[in-house]
Parts: C-alpha cells; sequence; structure tokens
C-alpha cells in the first residue's frame, strides 16, 4: 500500500480559481496527495483584482481545523491567507508539531 500524504490548507477562498484554496486543492490533486481545507475568508477576485474580502469569523475558522485535527491528522499543513490576529495565535500555538509550509498573503 502507498503513502499518501494528508495535506491541511488553511487560507481564503480565491472565486477566479487562480490562487488561494482552490490553487491549492489543484496543486495537492497534481502531486498525487489528499488536500483537506480550513476556508479563513471568501473573496470576490479574478485576473483583475480583489474585488472584496469577507473574512469568516474566527469560531467557524477555528472549528474546521480542530475538526480535522481531530480525526485526519494532517502530514503538512500549508498556510495562506489569513484574516484576523486571533486566528493567527491560535495557529501558532496549536500545529507547531506539524510540518508547516507558510505563504503569506
Amino acid at each position: 500500500m502507498s503513502f499518501i500524504p494528508k495535506i491541511l490548507v488553511i487560507a481564503g477562498s480565491d472565486s477566479g480559481g487562480g490562487a488561494g484554496i482552490q490553487a491549492d486543492i489543484k496543486t495537492i490533486t497534481y502531486f498525487k496527495a489528499y488536500a483537506m481545507t480550513a476556508v479563513t475568508a471568501i473573496t470576490a477576485q479574478n485576473t483583475m483584482g480583489v474585488q472584496s474580502i469577507y473574512p469568516l469569523p474566527k469560531k467557524t475558522v477555528i472549528d474546521q481545523i480542530q475538526s480535522v485535527l481531530n480525526d485526519l491528522s494532517p502530514d503538512v499543513i500549508k498556510i495562506g491567507m489569513l484574516a484576523d490576529i486571533e486566528i493567527i495565535n491560535y495557529i501558532s500555538k496549536n500545529i507547531s508539531n506539524f510540518k508547516i509550509v507558510l505563504d503569506p498573503v
């Protein structure tokens, strides 16, 4: 049986599909890994720019992360857009024992 890496992406959603969660899922799938997500914000964006950003409530983001961590045990956590200092603090205290890829926005 082959090893399939599980990757949790904590990032914003890009409606245009060129960045954020959508781009990360495409990349993870290309490399035959398993993508899990915690969406931090929803954006309206396209190739011309970002028209609006709606940060999701802190509790919702933390619940998504905790749900994955409690069951699916990611091998790597990829961090993108974090829209709230409390989410940043939560992440820094709760994922230090994982391999992390940080892609600051």
